[in-house]
């Protein structure tokens, strides 16, 4: 079955001296990672996401739909990264989300995929 793992940081976790170090830390975890999926054959896709601010939102409301600059939701985290994967079940699934580097207050949300 296929999950996706949705990977939330507080929006501030990686300002100033501090965070660029903490930031490259993260990232080498990240592909340490990704070679252990892949050896797995377990990564279908994956990537970080630019800042929350980069984000454009499209709602529909009432049958219009109107564009507006920044997330859909007002957060103190944002969305930064994902992996695709393929698993057995969702225990699995999680084995896979609890290797994934975060910083102090992040969290990652393992969604099974629709497939029709």
């Amino acid at each position: 079955m296929k999950y996706l793992m949705l990977i939330a940081e507080p929006e501030n976790a990686y300002e100033g001296e501090a965070g660029e170090a903490k930031l490259t830390e993260i990232v080498g975890k990240h592909m340490a990672l990704v070679a252990e999926l892949q050896a797995a054959g377990a990564l279908l896709g994956g990537d970080g996401l630019q800042p929350s601010f980069t984000a454009t939102t499209v709602r529909t409301q009432g049958g219009a739909q109107t564009v507006h600059d920044g997330p859909f939701a007002e957060t103190k985290e944002q969305v930064g990264g994902y992996y695709l994967i393929e698993a057995a079940d969702l225990d699995a699934a999680l084995a896979w989300a609890k290797k994934i580097p975060v910083v102090d207050g992040g969290m990652v949300e393992v969604r099974p995929v629709a497939e029709y």
